[in-house]
């Protein structure tokens, strides 16, 4: 379904009421048939998360949950990468306030999909890096086609920033080994170690189909709506997450505590300008 064209291109939905309020563009939200799909909508980018982003992806997440014929939450990225990360470009002119602010609007963003009151499904495409990992990570079901890394290496700058909710996907040592390593995974690595759920078929070479083949993919994730109310998905989530249902916060401050702890650490912005020399240095662009 189309969005409609009178509504801003902030955040579109495929209804005719109010588009999400947002700070910036760059994502799409689209509400049909019980599912919201929310696309990132930077690929020139990677699909990096500015702090535009962010504000618009927190946004729709919210806005998705409090409609009550939403049962899936849906999260795809336009291009050829789902999410490259925390967006690197303009560091030079932020403070360490600002870097600061910016991750924990990223962790209110994952911990809003992680304990959102509707099915949540991701579509890992290409470079799924960073803060892109952790939001694939905090979804239910994880779809990974063959040409997807993963990658967690915001310890190398010095931030705490999804490790439990890795954890409780594939276990405290694999969690711990993969972020103090910068491990990056093929889709069969994290398939098998539990972090995707499964692996899709090949994606097509071309970029004009790729939209075909994401809408497939998510077909075949959401083959039947989940059996259960959102009142009964949401005690589940709190009966078998040890105080991260909705409505226990125990283990949700105690993240953003940890994120708030390890970025407010003098020379944040510092080691991240350090970390973004580094990795042009490994990838030098032609």
């Amino acid at each position: 379904m189309t969005a409609p064209s009178d509504l801003p291109a902030t955040v579109r939905t495929a209804r005719t009421e109010p588009a999400v309020p947002a700070a910036g563009p760059e994502a799409t939200l689209r509400i049909d048939d019980g599912v919201a799909l929310v696309e990132l909508a930077r690929p020139a980018r990677g699909n990096a998360l500015s702090a535009a982003l962010v504000e618009t992806l927190i946004a729709a997440v919210g806005r998705a949950c409090a409609d009550a014929s939403v049962h899936t939450l849906a999260l795809v990225g336009a291009g050829r990468h789902f999410c490259t990360g925390f967006d690197l470009t303009g560091l030079e002119d932020s403070s360490e306030g600002d870097l600061l602010m910016r991750f924990v609007r990223v962790e209110t963003l994952l911990d809003a999909v992680w304990r959102a009151p509707v099915r949540t499904v991701a579509i890992a495409t290409g470079r799924t890096w960073g803060a892109g990992a952790d939001l694939f990570a905090a979804c239910d079901e994880r779809v990974a086609a063959p040409d997807a890394s993963l990658r967690f290496p915001g310890a190398a700058f010095g931030i705490v920033l999804g490790t439990r909710r890795l954890a409780e996907r594939v276990g405290a040592d694999r969690a711990r080994a993969w972020v103090s390593t910068g491990a990056t995974l093929d889709a069969t690595a994290a398939a098998a170690a539990g972090l995707a759920s499964h692996v899709a078929p090949a994606p097509p070479e071309s970029d004009t189909a790729l939209g075909g083949w994401r809408r497939e993919a998510l077909a075949e994730a959401l083959a039947e709506a989940p059996a259960i109310d959102r009142e009964t998905l949401a005690a589940i989530r709190a009966a078998s997450r040890p105080a991260g249902g909705p409505g226990a916060d125990a283990l949700a401050d105690a993240d953003l505590a940890a994120l708030v702890r390890s970025a407010s650490r003098p020379g944040l912005k510092a080691r991240i300008l350090a970390y973004r020399e580094r990795s042009r240095a490994a990838s030098p662009r032609p």
